[in-house]
């Protein structure tokens, strides 16, 4: 595959498997929505599925370059680079976008203070690198990783994640206000009414309702989650393929290499298992660009 060819976007295997979390919390976001709808809908006289598609429709400013860079950076936490992060981080994007031939203007860089060595691709065109990657990661490396994650926007892995993500709000806030509640009738039922065993048992009844509509809740986050994390690996690989198809596999490998000497000196579990989650191993990375590599190289001499 050529580098303008590998520069372009398409619809990738990941990208489509993607779709099945979000579908999975479609029914619970609805039953969400509907907590939202009610009240609103005594004021407004607006039909549900006009709200609905008024949600649904406002994903777009998650997608929408301007306020990616407020809105998006601003619920990741993340920032824009400082002056000296930037000294670092724009001559590795440079020689990227550069070797893509696409503007350099086409992705927004933010930065994510962690100590972890880690990036990720966001919304439309969010490239996040945390504090500790930047300090850490030399030009070339750095060159790696920034095309790895250029290469999931390019794939469109980030479509279903964030349209996933929005969809959750709603689902996320009535879980919390659930477990809130429940804790509130638990303290008013030991507070005020525990003289009566009636109205104990009412009150008891209550927050186990609440509670169960808390976990109802969050456990359909959780089991959406799990999905997008075992199709997450997938989509890792594929964007390891198309950072090797620009010409960044060598970078993006020694990159990857120091992740996992990173991991293995400090024995981090908590590290470990968010990795083991969304990623497949450092090192099972490596050995799978390297073996793209080769068969890269081995095309090229037969071709010629």
């Amino acid at each position: 595959m050529s580098r303008s060819r590998s520069a372009q976007r398409s619809v990738e295997l990941s990208s489509l498997t993607a779709v099945l979390p979000l579908v999975a919390i479609v029914p619970v976001w609805l039953v969400s929505l509907v907590v939202f709808w009610l009240p609103i809908s005594i004021w407004w006289h607006v039909g549900f599925w006009t709200f609905a598609g008024l949600h649904f429709g406002a994903v777009v400013v998650m997608f929408w370059r301007p306020l990616q860079k407020v809105l998006v950076m601003r619920m990741l936490g993340a920032r824009r680079p400082s002056a000296e992060q930037a000294k670092r981080l724009e001559p590795a994007w440079r020689s990227v976008s550069q070797q893509l031939a696409i503007p350099h203007r086409r992705f927004a860089l933010a930065v994510l203070p962690s100590d972890d060595l880690n990036a990720f691709a966001c919304g439309g065109s969010l490239l996040v690198v945390t504090s500790f990657a930047i300090e850490e990661l030399p030009r070339d490396e750095m060159t790696g990783v920034l095309a790895h994650e250029v290469a999931h926007h390019l794939g469109l892995h980030t479509v279903a994640l964030t349209l996933r993500q929005w969809l959750s709000l709603p689902i996320f806030l009535l879980a919390r206000v659930g477990f809130f509640l429940q804790n509130v009738a638990v303290a008013a039922t030991r507070s005020f009414v525990s003289h009566s065993s009636a109205l104990t048992a009412l009150g008891r009844l209550v927050s186990g309702l609440l509670n169960a509509i808390g976990w109802v809740f969050l456990s359909a986050l959780v089991f959406s989650n799990r999905m997008a994390n075992s199709i997450g690996k997938r989509s890792e690989l594929e964007a390891d393929r198309r950072a090797v198809e620009m010409g960044f596999g060598r970078e993006l490998a020694t990159a990857l290499r120091r992740v996992a000497a990173t991991e293995q000196a400090t024995r981090s579990t908590q590290l470990r298992t968010e990795t083991q989650l969304t990623h497949p191993s450092a090192r099972s990375r490596v050995v799978h660009i390297e073996a793209l590599m080769r068969r890269s190289a081995e095309r090229r001499r037969s071709l010629t």
